[in-house]
C-alpha cells in the first residue's frame, strides 16, 4: 500500500477561513486508513496543535471524530462549527491565521528544505508556509514520482 504525502498547504483554507484546517483534516484522514506517509504526523505539536488550542477545540475528541466517522471536508468544517456552538470566534481565527501566516524557521530549517528541493537560499523564501510547501512537494516528487 502507498503512503500519501500531504499536498494541501498550510496556507489553505476552507469555507470558514481557518488557514490549515484542510491540512489537518487530509492528514488525519489518510492516517485513519493507514495512507498518511510515515514522515507526517496526523496530529503534530506545531500548526495542528496551534489551529485547536485556536478554535478551542479538544484534540483527542477532534482526532477520534476524522477517524471514526471519516467526512467529507465540509463535514468536518460543519462539526467543528457545532462544536462552537454554532459560530467561532473571528478574532481567535484571524489571530491563528496571522500566525500561520507569519511563522518563520530556523535558518536551519530552512537550509535544508531550500538545499533539498535544489533552490539556492537568497533569502528570498522565509516564510514556514512556502518552505512547508516545498518541503511536501520535493517529498512526494522523490517518493511518487521518480520511484
Amino acid at each position: 500500500m502507498s503512503k500519501i504525502v500531504p499536498t494541501i498547504s498550510s496556507g489553505t483554507a476552507g469555507p470558514l477561513g481557518v488557514l490549515h484546517m484542510p491540512r489537518f483534516w487530509q492528514k488525519v484522514s489518510l492516517d485513519a486508513v493507514g495512507k498518511l506517509h510515515d514522515d507526517y504526523p496526523a496530529c503534530g505539536k506545531g500548526y495542528d496543535q496551534m489551529m485547536l488550542d485556536a478554535l478551542g477545540l479538544d484534540t483527542d475528541a477532534t482526532v477520534n471524530y476524522i477517524r471514526s466517522h471519516k467526512p467529507s471536508y465540509p463535514q468536518f468544517e460543519g462539526w467543528v462549527v457545532a462544536q462552537k456552538g454554532g459560530t467561532l470566534d473571528p478574532a481567535a481565527v484571524e489571530g491563528f491565521n496571522a500566525a500561520v501566516r507569519g511563522y518563520l524557521h530556523d535558518e536551519g530549517t530552512r537550509k535544508s528544505i531550500l538545499g533539498a528541493a535544489g533552490i539556492a537560499d537568497e533569502g528570498k523564501i522565509l516564510d514556514a508556509v512556502n518552505l512547508n510547501n516545498l518541503d511536501d512537494w520535493t517529498l512526494f516528487h522523490s517518493q511518487e514520482i521518480k520511484s
